[in-house]
């Protein structure tokens, strides 16, 4: 793939030196721009991957390249560094910061990278501003919501909350870790469409992962992450 975006390589993770094998990847590129859903069950290493993937882990062998840096090579504060200027996070739980508002919380990244900070002015006049505008795009534009705590929003308030934050300053790279783990189908899909739509206008590649193989089809491409492991397995068997 000549236009991978990301690119791992013989990867092989665990937690402990001596423990179990978490994860066991020969290999998997997923190009700029593409949509790509990962499935698997609960323990399966899905989140384990995302953390790679975004230079919060580091494998004990193998690469991981994004964007055409080799992370599996920095280190921590240079991978920090790379996470807050390249990807964009959202978390399972939201992870919203109870004592800011919605508009600060979507702007929080701006704080941390000057990168995503001159990205987002260079749509919007003020941060807070492309705050608003993301926001609307994610439907939370209803007058006087934006005022509330995000502590007494609804759970699909506060998941397009942290999908607006996420978002700002057009990452390259966005990813989302079961974010709609608490949403009913009709709010799933109109909340996947709605991120689709971002990240087609921002440019971003988006990898979503869920244990819920329903929602696939809305995506370019499924990586059941078991069965690229049981290829892995059976070629180190092989070998």
């Amino acid at each position: 793939m000549t236009n991978a975006l990301v690119s791992l390589h013989e990867l092989r993770f665990r937690w402990h030196a001596r423990g179990p094998e978490i994860l066991a990847i020969d290999a998997l590129e997923v190009a700029a721009g593409e949509r790509l859903f990962v499935e698997g069950p609960s323990g399966s290493g899905k989140s384990t991957l995302l953390g790679l993937l975004a230079g919060v882990n580091q494998p004990q062998q193998g690469r991981v390249e994004v964007l055409g840096q080799r992370l599996d090579q920095l280190g921590s504060a240079a991978r920090d560094r790379f996470r807050a200027d390249h990807i964009g996070y959202i978390f399972q739980l939201f992870n919203l910061i109870p004592y800011l508002g919605i508009v600060d919380n979507v702007t929080l990244p701006a704080r941390f990278s000057q990168r995503r900070r001159a990205r987002a002015l260079a749509r919007s006049p003020s941060l807070a501003a492309e705050a608003k505008r993301l926001l609307r795009h994610l439907d939370l534009d209803q007058p006087g919501l934006l005022r509330q705590p995000v502590s007494e929003l609804s759970i699909g308030q506060q998941q397009r909350v942290a999908a607006a934050r996420a978002l700002l300053g057009s990452p390259e790279l966005l990813i989302a870790d079961e974010p709609t783990s608490s949403l009913d189908t009709d709010r799933r899909r109109a909340f996947i469409e709605l991120l689709f739509a971002e990240c087609t206008e921002m440019g971003s590649t988006l990898i979503f992962v869920s244990h819920d193989a329903s929602l696939e089809g809305l995506f370019d491409r499924t990586l059941r992450l078991p069965e690229l492991q049981r290829a892995a397995d059976s070629h180190m068997t092989a070998s």
